[in-house]
């Protein structure tokens, strides 16, 4: 399969809708990483999703809406989670919320829960999809299950080339980390997987059990080993540096969290492009926006599953 690169556009987005509504799935920037998105309604249009990043079929996928109110057509939000989903929608937040039955929604997409996990993004990109396709759209990261998030068009061709028909390129993604997902259960929010938006009233889950996407103990990993919390390089290590601590790049020489997160990807391609055999990266606070950056870091250099 030849793989397109087309910039954004309204033509691009045409020429992605009809793929969509073929049953095919397109790589399209959101405002935290480049997502594969596919009709959420056809079976077999998910499980091409499944196919082209080679991703283990209990890890479900995140569905994206262009509204609240579409979202209430497909799961049935909880008061705190409508609370949520009114301050921070558009935006980087998913919710994990029981599935509605009539929702038409394929079941692959789930991946067997009773669940799904939904978000109305705010890119210009994703939105004039959704837009063009009327329909939902099931959107996991654009790359190979389990390595680095793409936040460029190149990185998703270097990852799924021949294996997609089509990525859209509107330059790097601001974000540049997946979004925090939350669910609601018995009156209390559980945060589920940490993100750009820091939901302070929420238990943080850790119980070993897949409920939402980027859940498994190794994920987001370049293809060398990688060591974090480095304050110096090894003699065979490209160090990303981070505020005092110099590198070969750094996520933000002047410690800005906002810039480290939008920069990790970006930098763990750049690494895993290097000549250097391992990877090191410099300790960033765990405060903040620093926790999910941290996160990220300890799934990519856990052991592979």
């Amino acid at each position: 399969m030849e793989t397109r690169i087309l910039p954004f556009s309204g033509d691009a987005i045409t020429e992605a809708a009809r793929l969509v509504r073929d049953g095919r799935p397109v790589a399209v920037p959101t405002e935290t990483v480049y997502g594969l998105a596919a009709d959420a309604t056809n079976a077999e249009a998910v499980a091409r999703i499944y196919e082209a990043k080679g991703r283990p079929p209990f890890n479900p996928l995140i569905v994206h809406v262009s509204s609240l109110d579409n979202a209430r057509l497909i799961a049935d939000l909880g008061p705190l989670s409508m609370e949520l989903a009114e301050q921070h929608w558009p935006g980087p937040l998913t919710i994990v919320a029981p599935l509605k039955p009539e929702s038409g929604i394929a079941q692959l997409v789930t991946a067997g829960l009773s669940t799904i996990a939904i978000r109305v993004p705010r890119h210009r990109a994703i939105r004039a999809l959704l837009d063009a396709t009327g329909r939902p759209l099931a959107a996991p990261s654009a790359n190979a299950s389990g390595s680095i998030s793409p936040t460029r068009a190149t990185h998703v061709m270097r990852s799924l080339d021949g294996r997609i028909p089509l990525i859209i390129d509107d330059g790097s993604s601001a974000g540049g980390i997946e979004s925090t997902i939350v669910s609601e259960s018995r009156g209390k929010l559980r945060l589920l997987r940490l993100g750009p938006i820091e939901i302070l009233k929420a238990d943080q889950v850790e119980n070993g059990q897949i409920e939402a996407p980027g859940q498994l103990a190794s994920h987001y990993a370049p293809s060398k080993p990688l060591r974090v919390a480095a304050k110096r390089a090894a003699d065979d290590e490209y160090l990303i540096g981070f505020g005092e601590v110099d590198g070969d790049s750094s996520l933000s020489p002047s410690g800005d969290l906002v810039e480290a997160a939008a920069r990790l990807f970006e930098l763990l391609h750049q690494a895993d492009d290097s000549p250097q055999p391992r990877i090191a990266v410099a300790p960033v606070p765990e405060s903040g926006l620093g926790l999910a950056i941290n996160d990220r870091l300890r799934r990519a250099a856990a052991p592979r599953q």
